[in-house]
């Protein structure tokens, strides 16, 4: 009896045996038929879309797919979405929807804007040009509360430097930069990139609109290389000579140049339109309408007072700033001489703004703007108004910010903006702003010729 028992015991621990290395046998064979593609390839530019594919799962299985990625100061970032397989056991981000997880809906390039970091309050930095973005895209099976096993995976390098773009740095007289040029003879328009507030250096828009067809350079106004690490006031000599530097390269074609600027440098890019001659068209996006922050100088003498903020009257519970509530109203009787005559501009204007910027009240300056052309009899202007987008709009599908350090009032902001809407306005105004510079900055072949 004993040894029947015995017998029937063993052969129930064989039979569990076998079923277990079945199943482990039919699971990894499963896994290793999943394919997960990125179209139509796995390098692309940052501003390029991706179509992310899944093939090889079971028919309607439920998987999670998930995008990893860090910044270039060590931040993680992470997304995640849930899908079903049609009946062919196929997934297709620009066809299927999420079921849940960092966002829902049709979304073919969700998992890189949805990607959020691993800390609070971290805003995504990409700032030098040779370093990709390189993100890591899984499938892993569905396991509530936990990661489950990975099924498939592909790394998506999304560079910022288009190949022939050539980088120069650029330490000339007081200019401290990066100059990038296409590819090709030209004649090319030239840009003067000023991504400035904050300190240092970005080159990821530059680069970018070089692969684009644009000598652009971008220029650091203090915080960069030798340059003071804070400053007290602004000289728009700076600009002027950054100016005649792009106008002297050997492939511009362009008898002017384009300007374009964010936040607290959308009021410089204003005044340079406004002060200095050859600027043939400038985009501001979600900055003000006055001289903010700092006094603006030219050949010594004071050309515009500061508008300042006051956050005295915010919240001491509040864990972060929303700045729009503490700038000083422009349009204020001893504010006045703050706002930068853009009447006096020759060029065209593109005024960009995000309906939910927290940190300016962007749609507002834009408003007073357009009144003031207006009521100078000028129409070298056009405007786009983004609902629901917060305040940096940045070349598209890198990772939304809801919230982030201020080195200004030195505490975290709020950015505002809702993650779709403001992915959304992204892809839409990058495309815009090329046709706009396109369109504006004029170029001259035999101008080109004669330089070379």
């Amino acid at each position: 009896m004993a040894l029947t028992i015995s017998k029937n015991l063993c052969f129930l621990s064989d039979l569990s045996l076998f079923i277990a290395a079945s199943f482990s046998s039919q699971s990894a064979k499963m896994s290793s038929q999943v394919r997960l593609s990125l179209l139509p390839r796995a390098t692309c530019m940052f501003d390029e879309p991706v179509q992310v594919k899944v093939a090889g799962l079971r028919s309607r299985q439920v998987v999670t797919l998930r995008a990893r990625s860090t910044d270039e100061k060590g931040v993680a970032f992470s997304s995640s979405a849930t899908y079903r397989a049609d009946g062919s056991g196929e997934i297709d981000l620009e066809r299927d929807s999420s079921l849940r997880g960092s966002y829902t809906g049709v979304e073919p390039m969700g998992l890189l804007w949805s990607m959020r970091p691993d800390a609070l309050h971290k805003r995504f930095l990409r700032t030098k040009s040779l370093n990709p973005h390189v993100v890591k895209f899984s499938v892993h099976e569905d396991v509530e509360e936990e990661e489950g096993r990975m099924l498939a995976e592909a790394t998506n390098e999304r560079l910022l430097i288009a190949d022939g773009v050539m980088r120069r740095p650029i330490k000339e007289g007081n200019i401290r930069g990066v100059l990038f040029t296409p590819p090709g003879g030209g004649p090319f328009p030239a840009l003067l990139d000023l991504y400035t507030f904050g300190g240092g250096l970005s080159e990821k828009r530059a680069s970018l609109l070089a692969g684009r067809g644009f000598v652009v350079l971008t220029v650091a106004l203090y915080g960069h290389d030798d340059m003071a690490r804070n400053i007290e006031e602004v000289h728009l000599d700076y600009f002027e000579e950054a100016i005649e530097l792009l106008k002297k390269q050997d492939k511009v074609g362009s008898k002017g140049v384009g300007v374009i600027s964010i936040s607290k440098s959308g009021d410089l890019a204003l005044s340079i339109a406004s002060y200095l001659p050859g600027v043939e068209a400038t985009v501001w996006i979600n900055g003000c309408s006055a001289n903010t922050i700092l006094p603006l100088y030219y050949k010594k003498s004071q050309l515009l007072p500061a508008l300042m903020f006051d956050k005295s009257n915010q919240p001491a519970d509040s864990e972060t700033l929303i700045g729009k509530n503490f700038m000083h109203n422009p349009l204020a009787e001893e504010n006045k001489a703050t706002l930068v005559p853009i009447e006096r501009a020759e060029g065209r204007f593109l005024f960009v703004a995000s309906e939910d910027d927290l940190n300016w009240d962007s749609k507002a300056y834009v408003e007073m703007m357009v009144e003031r052309l207006q009521r100078h009899g000028k129409d070298n202007f056009e405007s786009v108004c983004y609902p629901g987008a917060g305040h940096y709009l940045e070349p598209p599908y890198g990772p939304y910010c809801p919230s982030s350090f201020h080195g200004v009032v030195g505490r975290p902001v709020q950015w505002g903006g809702e993650p779709r809407s403001h992915a959304a306005a992204e892809v839409h105004v990058w495309k815009k702003i090329q046709e706009f510079f396109m369109t504006h900055v004029s170029c001259d072949a035999t101008q080109t010729k004669a330089k070379l």
